[in-house]
């Protein structure tokens, strides 16, 4: 039985206005299925990304209106969905979690990750982030197996200033992981120098495919995201990427070329610390 099958990282420029949000997600999901993907991944945010210190103005229930309505366009469109993050609401707490959640072909939850590494930085020149006054981190490593109709791939999931940390991907790969998943909104400040060089090295040294849809352009006053939505095979090479606009960059994951890899270039097996 053949373990190829095609994913896609989507680009969004997503704002405060939910309902046009929700509208590209769900045009995106359907050109994907079209396209004959069995995954798409979308950005960080994809619902609702504000302007610094513009408060979140509905946070969500794992159950709420933002991931039924994109459970439906799942089940609709028979394809898994990778809702990058959105803001989940914490009972007694003003913040929220950052949290990933991926759902199945027929819409089912199948695994729900929330941000461990928060972007508390104060650049010189750029505005001021400080993700941590409105987001309690998460603490849970979360790998999981998305059943697919070429058979189960085990997923590594995180959000965005997580690919800063190469230790969470060593990890998630010790727990299994063959696909890290990191949806992003990385600034443009950063992303120009930063984006493509983390992303290729976490697939190179962990041997992994690496599937990063992202958030691009203007998102309100004083917030602008680099975009580049990109897919990387376990070699480090860059298979598809959406160079501007919103978009999909769609490539084919072959598992057994990442078993041969892997073989080849055991380095996996020979880790010495940690």
């Amino acid at each position: 039985m053949s373990r190829r099958f095609l994913v896609a990282a989507a680009q969004m420029t997503s704002t405060a206005d939910v309902e046009r949000n929700l509208g590209i997600a769900e045009s995106l999901v359907a050109q994907a299925a079209g396209r004959g993907v069995a995954l798409v991944a979308l950005p960080e945010n994809f619902a609702f990304l504000r302007s610094e210190g513009e408060p979140i103005p509905e946070p969500q229930a794992l159950d709420g209106p933002w991931v039924r309505r994109m459970a439906d366009a799942a089940r609709r469109h028979h394809v898994a969905v990778l809702l990058g993050s959105l803001p989940e609401r914490i009972e007694g707490d003003t913040r929220v979690f950052n949290t990933s959640l991926l759902l199945g072909a027929g819409g089912e939850p199948i695994a729900l990750y929330r941000k461990i590494h928060l972007f508390d930085i104060d650049l010189p020149g750029m505005e001021h982030l400080k993700e941590s006054r409105s987001v309690r981190p998460g603490e849970a490593l979360v790998a999981a197996d998305l059943p697919l109709a070429a058979g189960s791939v085990r997923i590594g999931l995180s959000i965005c200033y997580d690919v800063r940390f190469p230790e969470l991907y060593r990890a998630l790969v010790k727990a299994g992981a063959q696909v890290l998943a990191v949806p992003s909104a990385f600034t443009e400040r950063t992303g120009k120098d930063h984006w493509e060089v983390l992303l290729r090295a976490r697939a190179i040294e962990n041997l992994a495919f690496v599937i990063a849809p992202a958030q691009v352009g203007v998102h309100g006053k004083g917030r602008a995201s680099h975009g580049h939505a990109l897919i990387a095979d376990p070699w480090g090479a860059i298979i598809a990427q959406v160079a501007d606009g919103e978009g999909l960059a769609v490539a084919e994951i072959d598992l057994d070329r990442q078993d041969r890899l892997r073989r080849d270039l055991p380095a996996l097996g020979h880790v010495r610390l940690g």
